[in-house]
Order: structure tokens, then sequence, then C-alpha cells
């Protein structure tokens, strides 16, 4: 499932795929809605539109019935989710229904970052690597935008808890600054980076983004590769996903283990560990990569026990094959 918590934002990212129809602000200012309430919506509205995707050709009875019921919620539809004055009641309740939480935040609001309780994984978007090109890419409505963006990536230092620097490469824009983005990983020192390819949202007046600045999949390799090598063996190229255009990096001594990566997530165990109340960490809840997901598989981060469905076109109609 994927929510959020708050539409408004303190950037208009280039690469925003709400085109900026959506308010904008430097603190909470609306009205605010109950947190359980929100969850109960988001649920309601989950459902309703997995609903829709019965009787559609490649959708098995048995992964539809699982959609109805989510067990994880991404927090990152739309906006900066921390910025709810209520954000730590509602990943409580998320929890309490057994719903692992993936957070990500905009890294201008540091100080929610270190108030945040213990959530499944912790993502900090890192949209350029240097003030100039911050600027250009996330469009910040705060003057101190840089400082702001450094205090965020610190504080991800204390928390125990797998926390993420999120890359979003856009060609031409800041997928060219290796060096600098090498420069900024012992401010945070996060457990990943997860460096994925923009995607393109369609023209509008408020961005200037084209196909061309797109990366291809092994743009994205090269550059993985290159940080990774940067980084003086702290991280290593541990998984990918060819069809999000996606590579993750993870640290060496916490995630590889006898020269295994351990970078999926035990669910199970995490729940046992909010519910205990006690402090863990980011090893506690880990679990084995599987082997087709571990960077340069053959299947490229594709579940092989799974079926894919792509549509061809034959004589102006859409068929599909297996």
């Amino acid at each position: 499932m994927e929510a959020t918590p708050s539409l408004a934002c303190a950037n208009k990212c280039v690469f925003c795929w709400r085109h900026h129809t959506n308010p904008v602000g430097k603190s909470w200012k609306w009205k605010m809605d109950d947190p359980v309430d929100i969850v109960n919506a988001a649920i309601g509205q989950h459902t309703k539109m997995v609903k829709q995707m019965k009787g559609v050709p490649g959708v098995k009875p048995e992964k539809l019935a699982e959609g109805l019921s989510p067990r994880h919620c991404a927090l990152s539809l739309v906006g900066e989710p921390i910025m709810y004055p209520e954000i730590n009641v509602l990943v409580d309740e998320l929890h309490r229904r057994h719903i692992s939480t993936f957070l990500v935040t905009n890294a201008q609001f540091p100080d929610k970052i270190k108030a945040m309780r213990p959530i499944t994984q912790l993502y900090v978007s890192v949209d350029a690597a240097t003030k100039k090109s911050l600027k250009v890419v996330d469009r910040p409505l705060f003057s101190d935008f840089w400082e702001r963006f450094l205090d965020s990536l610190k504080s991800l230092h204390d928390k125990d808890q797998r926390t993420v620097y999120r890359l979003t490469l856009v060609k031409g824009w800041n997928a060219e600054e290796i060096d600098a983005y090498a420069n900024l990983l012992s401010l945070g020192q996060p457990d990943f980076i997860e460096i994925k390819g923009v995607t393109y949202c369609g023209s509008s007046a408020t961005s200037k983004l084209t196909m061309e600045n797109v990366p291809w999949h092994s743009d994205v390799k090269e550059f993985s590769e290159a940080l990774a090598l940067k980084s003086g063996g702290v991280y290593e190229v541990a998984c990918e996903h060819a069809h999000s255009c996606c590579v993750l990096l993870a640290k060496v001594d916490k995630f590889k283990i006898n020269g295994k990566w351990h970078t999926w997530i035990d669910y199970d165990r995490f729940h046992e560990l909010v519910t205990s109340g006690k402090p863990f960490k980011s090893q506690d809840y880990m679990a084995m990569t599987p082997s087709w997901a571990v960077y340069g598989a053959e299947e490229g981060g594709f579940d092989p026990d799974q079926s894919r469905y792509k549509k061809e076109r034959r004589h102006g109609a859409a068929a599909l094959k297996d």
C-alpha cells in the first residue's frame, strides 16, 4: 500500500509526478485528520483500487486476494509525510495492525527525522550532491535548504533501524556528481544507498524534463559501481531490479555475512521487536537475499516463481504473451 498523511511539501522537485498541483509550505498549517482515520481510509482506498483488477489478464486470484490485505505501507506517495504532526502515532497504528512502514522524507526537516520512532525502513531523498544542483533539482522553499539537507543526512547516523540514502538520477542534472555524492556518505552512514533512474511523468509547464533525462539501467549500474568504488569498500553493489531501473548498495560490515548478502527483511521478526518495546538494530530483522535479487544475477531482480506478462502489438491490437 502506498499512502501519505501530507499532500504538502517544502520542495517543488523537477521530477514530481504531481506537476506541483499539491500545496507547498514550510510548516503544517492545514486541518489535521486523525491518524487512525487516515490509516482506515488508506486501507479502504487501497482495497477499492485492488478490487478493480479483478478479471484483468495476468492477475491471479490468489494474488488479488493477497492484495486486499496490505502488509506493507510506503509512506511516499506524494508530499512530505514527516510534516504530519502525528506521524509517530500513525506509524504506531500501522505497526499495531502488523503493517510494515517505509517512510521517505525530502531532507528538509532534520528535527522531525530525529523525533521519528522506529520504523521498518527510513529513507532520505538525496536528489543532488551540491548546493547548486540541489537548488535546481528540488527547488526548495527554505533559504537554508542546504544546511537542512546536510542535517537531515546527519540525523540518520544515530538511527538503529534500517536507513537509506535514496538517489534519483536525472541525466544532465545530477548524474555526473559521483565525487560529491561520495563525500556525503560519511555524514549519515546509511545502511543502504538506493539508486534509481528518474521516471518521466509527461510534460508540464512546471518541468523541463524530457525522456532524454531518463537514464538506462546500464547507466544506473555504471553510476552505482563507481559510487561503491568511491566508498573505499564500505559499500558494495548488492542488488538490482532491472524493471525498476534500480540498484542497491549495502554496507558490507553489516549485511554481507560469510560472503552472502542479507538485505531482505524478516517482517515477522520486525513486528516482534517493535511490540517488545526494547531497543533493536537493523541486523536484528535482516534476512538472506534471494539469489535472483543479488546484483548480476541472470534474473535481474525478477522472482522466477512469478510469471511475467508483456503486451505485444500485432496489427494494431494488443495481445498478451507469457
